[in-house]
C-alpha cells in the first residue's frame, strides 16, 4: 500500500464506522444543489442527463488551485498532459491531444470555454482567480458545440456582477519562491449596469534547477489575469452583458533532463509566451413567457511565442563529461499569431420544467471565422537558421436543434441534430498546399427516467464529428527530414475527419435525506479514422517529427462513478472513481530499436490509464476552522506509439487548513506532501553525448510532475 493510503485510512475508517446509516441524524446538513450552465437551459446536477462533474469554488479554495492542472487531475477519467510547463491538452475517457512540444491544434478534442469565449487550445488563459465553478462534461458535446466539444467539454464559469458593491483583496506565497496577489471589484454602475473586475499577478520561479547557467527559474510562471463583466437590464426581459479578457503569460520552458531529474545543464533554456486579448458580448431576449433568444458574439486575439532547446546540454558540460560528439546546439522557435471570430444565436420554445405531453425545442445559428499566421525556424549548427512560414484559415457554419418531450412525468425523450460546414485552407512557404472542406453532422438521442423525487435512469447516444487538417511541425521539418522519412511523411502532411460514436447508461440519486449524492455511468464509444498523435525520432537529421495520424479506429469504454456524502454536520466524505479501456487497431510508426517502420496492433490508447480515483474528506472543526484531506492517483499508461515506454502509477496526498473570521480567511496548503516523484511524459532516443561506451544510445527520458508544494493564501472581503 502506497504512503498516502496508509495515511489516510485510519481517517476514512474512523469515518466510515461513525458515518452507518444507523448512526445518521435528522439534524446532518443536506448536500448544496448543483447547477449545471453548460447545456442549453440550467439544470440541476442530478436532472443533467450525461456523465458530468462539477469543481465548486471551495474545492478551488482547498487546493489552492491558480490553474485548471491543480483540479482536473481529480476529476473521473479526465487527464492533464502536464510537464514543467503549462500544458494546453487534456483528455477525457482517453480522447483529446497529447504534447506535440508546441503544436496547438486547430480543433481540440476537447473544448474550453470561458463564460462565452471558446478559448480553444487557448487553455492557459482559463485561470482560476474569481471562478464559481468549472463544469466538466464527458463524451460528445455534438449538437450544442459540434467540432468544439468532439470528446467533451470544459466550461468555466467565473464569479457574476453583483447589484450591491463588494469587492476582495488576496495573496498568497508559497515554495520555489511562489507569489501571487489579486484584487475583485463588483457592483451596481447604475440603476440597471452592474460591473465586476477581477485582476490577479501569479508568479514562481518553478521546481527546475539549470546546472549550467546556476538559475532556478528557467520553468518560472509569470501570468497576469484580467477579467471584467458588465451586465445590462434595461427591462426585465432583456440582458446585455460585455466581457472582456486580457492574459499575459511570460513563462520560462525548461523540461528535460539528461539525468532524468529536476535538473538540466541547457544552455538555451526555452520561453512559452502567450497573450491574450478577448471581447464578448452576448444578449438575452425574453419575446414571450415561453419564447426567448440568446445570441453571442466573440472576437480573440492570441499570440504565442514558444521555443525550447533541441540538446538540452551546453559547452560547459562537455568540458565536466567527455562528449563523444561534441556539441551541437539548436533550437525549434513557434511565433503564431491567431484570430477567431465566433457568433451563435439560439430560439428556445416551452417550458423549462416540463410536465407530461409538453415539449421544449432550441434552434440555432453558428459561425466561426478563424486564422493563424505560424513563423517557424530553427536555427541550429547543423542546418543553418532555417525556417519557414504559414497561414491556416479556417471557416465553420453550422444549423443545429434539439426537441425534449416528456412522454409521462416519469420519461422524458430528447434528440437534437447539428450540420456543420468546414472549410480549410492552408499553405505555407515550402510550396505545400492544402484544403479541407466537408460537411460534417452531429447528433444526440437520449431518454431520461425519473424513479423518484431523488433518482433518475438515462441513456444516451451521441455522435460528433471533428475536422481534419494539417500537421504543421511535420510539414514546415519536411525539408530537412532524411529522405526515408521524407518519404513516409507524404502522406501525412494531412489527416482525415475523425467520428465518434458514444453510448452511454447512468444512474443519478439522492439518498438518506439528500445527504449522499451518487451518480454512476458506464459509455462505450467507437471512433472512426481516430486522430491519434504520434511522435518519431529521425537520428539522421536529429529531428523530432510530430504529427496527427487517421489512419485507424480505435475503441474506449469504462465507468465512471461520483460520490458525495455529509456525514454529519462536520465531516464531509468523496470519493470519485473512473475506470478506462482504451485501445487503437493499429498505429504505423518507426521503432528505434529496430530500426524500421512497424504496425502495431491492439495498443492502448496514449496517457489514457485504466483507472483513476480521488477520495478523501472535508472536516468543519467550528465556525472558524475547516480542513481536507485527499488522495488522487491513477494507473500506468503509455507516453506515446513509437515506444513501448509507461507512466507509472502514482498517489498523490493532498491537504489544506483554512481559518475564517469575518472578512478575513486564511488557507494553509499542500499538494503533493510525500513529495512523490512521478512522470507526466517521456521521450525515447539516444540524446546523451557523454562517451562511456554507449554515447547517443536509445534510452528513456522522462518529465517529472509537480513535487512537494505549499504555501499560504489569505484573502480580505470588504
Amino acid at each position: 500500500m502506497s504512503k498516502p493510503f496508509v495515511i489516510l485510512a485510519p481517517l476514512l475508517a474512523l469515518a466510515g464506522i461513525s458515518g452507518s446509516p444507523s448512526a445518521l441524524t435528522a439534524n446532518s446538513p443536506k448536500l448544496e444543489e448543483v447547477v449545471v450552465t453548460a447545456n442549453f437551459r440550467d439544470t440541476t446536477l442530478m436532472e443533467t442527463v450525461g456523465s458530468v462533474s462539477v469543481i465548486s469554488q471551495s474545492t478551488i479554495t482547498d487546493r489552492a488551485a491558480q490553474h485548471l492542472e491543480d483540479v482536473l487531475n481529480a476529476v473521473p477519467n479526465v487527464t492533464w498532459a502536464s510537464g514543467a510547463s503549462r500544458s494546453r491538452f487534456v483528455q477525457i475517457r482517453g480522447i483529446g491531444d497529447l504534447e506535440q512540444y508546441y503544436d496547438p491544434k486547430y480543433y481540440p478534442s476537447v473544448g474550453m470555454r470561458l463564460d462565452n469565449l471558446e478559448l480553444g487550445d487557448s487553455v492557459n488563459a482559463g485561470m482560476l482567480f474569481d471562478v464559481n465553478q468549472v463544469e466538466v462534461l464527458r463524451g460528445p458535446q455534438g449538437t450544442r458545440y459540434g467540432a468544439s466539444g468532439h470528446a467533451g467539454m470544459i466550461n468555466i464559469i467565473s464569479n457574476a456582477p453583483t447589484d450591491t458593491f463588494e469587492g476582495e483583496l488576496s495573496g498568497g506565497a508559497g515554495n520555489y519562491d511562489s507569489y501571487n496577489a489579486g484584487l475583485v471589484l463588483s457592483g451596481p454602475l447604475g440603476d440597471t449596469v452592474q460591473g465586476r473586475l477581477a485582476v490577479q499577478q501569479n508568479n514562481s520561479d518553478g521546481y527546475i534547477e539549470n546546472e549550467n547557467l546556476d538559475k532556478d527559474d528557467t520553468n518560472n510562471f509569470d501570468e497576469l489575469t484580467t477579467r471584467g463583466r458588465l451586465q445590462w437590464s434595461p427591462t426585465d426581459s432583456a440582458l446585455y452583458e460585455l466581457g472582456l479578457l486580457y492574459f499575459d503569460a511570460d513563462n520560462g520552458h525548461d523540461p528535460w533532463s539528461i539525468e532524468n531529474n529536476r535538473t538540466t545543464w541547457s544552455d538555451q533554456p526555452g520561453k512559452d509566451e502567450q497573450q491574450v486579448l478577448a471581447v464578448t458580448t452576448s444578449g438575452t431576449w425574453r419575446l414571450a413567457d415561453t419564447l426567448s433568444v440568446e445570441a453571442s458574439v466573440s472576437y480573440i486575439d492570441m499570440d504565442m511565442h514558444q521555443r525550447y532547446d533541441g540538446d538540452w546540454v551546453s559547452d560547459e558540460f562537455c568540458e565536466i563529461y567527455t562528449c563523444s560528439g561534441g556539441h551541437e546546439t539548436a533550437q525549434e522557435i513557434f511565433d503564431r499569431d491567431r484570430e477567431r471570430l465566433v457568433a451563435d444565436i439560439q430560439l428556445l420554445g416551452g417550458e423549462d420544467n416540463l410536465s407530461a405531453g409538453a415539449g421544449n425545442y432550441v434552434i440555432g445559428l453558428y459561425a466561426n471565422d478563424g486564422s493563424e499566421n505560424l513563423d517557424y525556424r530553427y536555427p541550429s549548427l547543423w542546418y543553418g537558421d532555417s525556417s519557414s512560414n504559414s497561414d491556416y484559415d479556417t471557416d465553420r457554419y453550422a444549423i443545429y436543434g434539439e426537441y425534449e418531450y416528456a412522454v409521462s412525468d416519469q420519461l422524458t425523450l430528447v434528440g437534437g441534430v447539428r450540420l456543420e460546414r468546414v472549410d480549410d485552407n492552408y499553405r505555407d512557404s515550402n510550396g505545400f498546399r492544402s484544403a479541407n472542406n466537408d460537411n460534417l453532422w452531429n447528433g444526440k438521442l437520449s431518454a431520461r427516467y425519473t424513479l423518484s423525487d431523488d433518482s433518475m435512469v438515462y441513456a444516451t447516444l451521441t455522435r460528433s464529428a471533428k475536422p481534419g487538417g494539417v500537421n504543421t511541425t511535420a510539414t514546415a521539418n519536411q525539408p530537412f527530414m532524411s529522405p526515408v522519412f521524407q518519404d513516409f511523411t507524404q502522406g501525412k502532411l494531412s489527416f482525415d475527419d475523425e467520428s465518434l460514436l458514444n453510448t452511454e447508461i447512468g444512474i443519478k440519486t439522492q439518498q438518506f435525506d439528500q445527504r449522499l449524492s451518487l451518480s454512476a455511468a458506464v459509455f462505450y464509444t467507437h471512433r472512426s479514422n481516430a486522430q491519434l498523435e504520434n511522435w518519431m525520432w529521425d537520428d539522421a537529421a536529429g529531428l523530432w517529427i510530430g504529427y496527427l495520424d487517421s489512419t485507424s479506429d480505435a475503441d474506449n469504454y469504462g465507468l465512471e462513478v461520483e460520490s458525495t456524502f455529509a456525514l454529519n454536520t462536520h465531516i464531509e466524505l468523496f470519493a470519485n472513481v473512473g475506470l478506462l479501456h482504451a485501445e487503437v487497431d493499429s498505429v504505423e510508426t518507426f521503432d528505434l530499436d529496430q530500426w524500421q517502420f512497424v504496425t502495431k496492433h491492439n495498443r492502448d490508447q496514449a496517457k489514457s490509464p485504466k483507472y483513476q480515483y480521488n477520495v478523501g474528506t472535508r472536516i468543519a472543526f467550528n465556525d472558524a476552522w475547516s480542513g481536507h484531506i485527499e488522495v488522487e492517483g491513477r494507473g500506468d499508461s503509455y507516453y506515446g506509439y513509437y515506444h513501448d515506454g509507461k507512466l507509472d502509477s502514482y498517489d498523490l496526498l493532498n491537504a489544506s487548513l483554512h481559518w475564517q473570521r469575518g472578512n478575513i480567511g486564511v488557507t494553509v496548503w499542500g499538494r503533493n506532501i510525500t513529495d512523490q516523484d512521478f512522470a507526466v511524459h517521456g521521450l525515447y532516443f539516444g540524446n546523451d553525448p557523454r562517451d562511456d561506451f554507449g554515447a547517443y544510445q536509445n534510452e528513456t527520458y522522462i518529465q517529472l510532475g509537480e513535487p512537494r508544494t505549499y504555501g499560504i493564501e489569505l484573502t480580505y472581503a470588504f
